[in-house]
């Protein structure tokens, strides 16, 4: 064998070891193999085997199966806002897909888990609650409304819980006139919550600090009016007796 037909033998070995598997698998194939990867916990290799489906059979009719799968690897490898863009992807390239309430209320959680807690800054609980609220509008239905429903309360709380300790901060601190504004803005937002409740207290004590014994009054007055819990209206009750006898 002359060493030029032993080359040419040798290339086209390598070029069946190498082009096989593109020229051989269909698209469902390719997605068949991608999805045991998946179940394997194989991420890195599913990725791949998902991300090529997405990009050379994009009319097929695994596409959008492929393209949710890869938001669902990223998911639950905790790259969720690599996550949130391939499920943002199927949302955007492909609305009609089986698949896209569930991508919506994974979008939602990736979101959510990447929300900080109440005294961090709140960019992704108000993501999350803005995704939530969108599963809850559009996709009443799903079987994770009640659940996003849920999460859009306790998403609320937190926010409600930041803005509530920034008031009482203020007005540990003596500043009294942002410790207002904050408490002002609680009621106003979040009215509906226990810091909205609490809020229109520590309002009260605050205008009591200020000297300002005529709205600190009708700021509690206008809580009575509504509140039921017994606790709450104690507090107030005690804090508007003592108003009444500097009036």
């Amino acid at each position: 064998m002359t060493r030029s037909v032993a080359i040419c033998l040798l290339a086209q070995l390598l070029a069946c070891g190498t082009t096989e598997e593109v020229t051989v698998l269909t698209a469902e194939e390719r997605f068949q193999k991608a999805m045991e990867l998946f179940e394997d916990e194989d991420y890195v290799e599913a990725i791949d085997q998902f991300s090529t489906i997405t990009l050379q059979f994009q009319g097929s009719t695994v596409a959008d199966d492929a393209q949710f799968y890869l938001g669902e690897v990223r998911y639950e490898r905790h790259e969720f806002l690599l996550a949130a863009f391939e499920y943002q992807q199927l949302r955007r390239n492909m609305p009609a897909s089986p698949f896209v309430p569930e991508a919506q209320y994974k979008l939602a959680m990736c979101y959510y888990e990447l929300a900080p807690k109440s005294a961090l800054d709140q960019q992704y609980t108000v993501k999350a609650m803005d995704e939530f609220q969108r599963l809850v509008e559009y996709y009443p239905e799903s079987e994770h409304a009640p659940v996003a429903e849920e999460r859009i309360t306790e998403l609320t709380d937190r926010l409600a819980r930041k803005d509530y300790d920034t008031a009482r901060l203020y007005a540990t601190m003596e500043y009294y006139r942002a410790a207002t504004l904050y408490y002002d803005s609680v009621i106003e937002k979040y009215h509906d919550t226990e810091y909205g409740r609490l809020s229109y207290i520590g309002k009260a004590e605050v205008l009591l600090e200020r000297n300002m014994l005529l709205e600190a009054r009708r700021t509690l007055l206008k809580f009575l009016e509504t509140e039921q819990d017994e606790d709450l209206r104690w507090r107030a009750e005690t804090l508007l007796e003592r108003i009444e006898d500097r009036l």
